[in-house]
């Protein structure tokens, strides 16, 4: 199936919110469900991962008279990091619980750290009512390292770090950035059928751009970047937002303008930013440039082929 279509679930940093200034946007978590080749990809698993969840349990019922005849829901899910906005809606993502979903996580802890031990520990246990090895379904936790290459490819288990991969083959790149305190955070790179989309939420730019980032998304066709605040928010002299590890619009059209990206989604809106703040964002930069800057919200779909 040569589809490669992205489709945002949740835009929203640092936490949810519900509220009716809030509507157009969106207020869930950081998720972008990614369908690639006949693969359903998910990136981070905020509180967007739950609406992802309950249309893949919509369909799997539809698919099938009794659970026997239904067909089974697979994903990968690829996590920047391990902060609450990327991790809340894991637990309430509905085909976890059922015994024939299989679901591979991919992410990255310190160096000391285990992937399926911090999550336990985060996500259930005492915050939930069932512990991790109590999920019905088949999970696989696995830690990535810097460059590592996942390949989806019909008929087998997610491959690592093969070397003789084609053009029908899904293939997933990672790296980690120290641009997010404490532990850093994971930009991916999805690639099929000479498309590339680049996902970096969650890291603040340097002076001059970040070159590792540059060189890494060069030429992508869609580049997800962090645009937590405006300039003005970020320099703000009573409450810097310095050192917090997140962009502003104007450094995520600098990394657009250095990669020579196609397009540029801004993403990852600070949770105080109202419908009315985030449509005066996008109609000054998308006055400035045109047909290259995109606005995250809920439901928005892009298809790259």
């Amino acid at each position: 199936m040569s589809e490669f279509r992205v489709k945002f679930r949740g835009v929203r940093g640092s936490y949810p919110i519900a509220n009716k200034d809030f509507l157009k946007y969106g207020g869930n978590t950081s998720c972008v469900e990614v369908n690639a080749g006949g693969h359903l990809i998910i990136l981070d698993a905020g509180t967007g991962m739950i609406d992802v969840g309950n249309d893949l349990m919509e369909r799997y019922i539809a698919s099938g008279i009794n659970n026997q005849d239904r067909i089974p829901v697979k994903a990968c899910v690829f996590l920047s990091h391990i902060h609450q906005d990327h991790i809340q809606g894991f637990t309430f993502f509905r085909p976890l619980h059922l015994a024939s979903t299989t679901i591979n996580v991919y992410g990255n802890v310190s160096d000391n750290e285990n992937l399926s031990q911090e999550l336990s520990d985060m996500l259930f246990g005492k915050s939930f009512p069932l512990d991790l090895g109590d999920i019905a379904g088949n999970l696989n936790i696995k830690k990535l390292h810097d460059f590592d290459k996942i390949v989806l490819r019909h008929g087998c288990e997610p491959l690592i770090n093969i070397t003789d991969y084609n053009d029908e083959d899904v293939v997933i790149t990672c790296y980690k950035s120290y641009a997010h305190p404490k532990d850093g955070v994971v930009v991916y790179k999805i690639s099929y059928k000479n498309k590339s989309l680049v996902y970096a939420t969650d890291k603040e730019s340097y002076l001059g751009g970040d070159k590792k980032l540059v060189n890494f998304a060069r030429n992508c066709n869609l580049l997800i970047h962090d645009a937590q605040y405006t300039t003005e928010d970020y320099l703000n002299h009573f409450s810097s937002k310095q050192g917090y590890g997140h962009s502003t619009f104007d450094m995520a059209v600098e990394v657009q303008k250095q990669t020579n990206a196609e397009k540029l989604v801004f993403f990852h809106f600070d949770p105080n930013y109202s419908d009315d703040k985030l449509d005066g964002v996008k109609d000054y930069y998308t006055k400035l440039f045109p047909d290259k800057v995109i606005m995250a919200q809920e439901g928005l779909e892009i298809n790259l082929i």
